[in-house]
């Protein structure tokens, strides 16, 4: 991380991990969110008068997002928006989850990471341009071994009836939570830039590295 910029630790619970200061946060917490997204709403249009027509549906797709979210297990989200002088800012974002699943007998499922990276499916680009996932496992500092997947992939778009996909570098590292059977904490990073995919690669990787679990 120290060779990309001066970072921020974000301390949420039962975990900590760091990212570029220059980030914000989009937060999905219940008792804050309403309010956050409001004041963020309201310093964009400031900044784009142009967009103020668009307020409510701006308001109310966001918190229609962060509501999700929370609902999908997510606990914190940090976002990027850098513009270098080109007319497309450069995006990208770090979420981080506390995910599990049980098997039909109810038995929690298995947090080991070499069980998880054989059940997570690998995906070749047959040609150039086309989608494609690698799956590996990786060493958390002071944390210990999890399963990851990388690549860029098509994902589905939100509430959109006609099925539709966007594609974006994505990096998930699943970290099996102590204590807890069944439980991993996933930290996915993503970016629509895909010209930049290697470049994110290494961030998200240096983002991940950074993760702890706290008392």
């Amino acid at each position: 991380m120290a060779r990309y910029m001066e970072t921020l630790t974000i301390e949420r619970g039962g975990f900590r991990i760091k990212v570029p200061e220059t980030w914000w946060e989009f937060d999905v917490r219940p008792e804050s969110r309403d309010d956050s997204i409001r004041r963020m709403v309201s310093e964009r249009m400031d900044e784009r008068l142009e967009l103020a027509p668009y307020r409510d549906t701006y308001t109310a797709f966001l918190r229609r997002s962060a509501a999700d979210a929370w609902k999908s297990g997510a606990l914190y989200c940090g976002c990027m928006a850098e513009s270098f002088g080109g007319d497309t800012p450069i995006t990208g974002s770090v979420t981080v989850s506390i995910v599990g699943g049980r098997s039909q007998t109810g038995e929690p499922l298995s947090t080991d990471p070499q069980v998880i990276a054989g059940q997570l499916a690998v995906r070749e680009a047959k040609k150039e341009g086309d989608a494609w996932r690698k799956v590996t496992t990786v060493e958390i500092p002071g944390v210990g071994p999890a399963a990851r997947t990388y690549g860029i992939e098509d994902i589905a778009a939100p509430d959109d009836a006609l099925q539709r996909t966007i594609r974006a570098v994505l990096m998930q590292t699943f970290i099996p939570v102590p204590g807890r059977p069944g439980k991993v904490a996933l930290v996915a990073g993503s970016s629509q830039v895909l010209d930049l995919a290697d470049s994110f690669f290494d961030i998200f990787d240096a983002i991940t590295s950074t993760f702890r679990f706290v008392e």
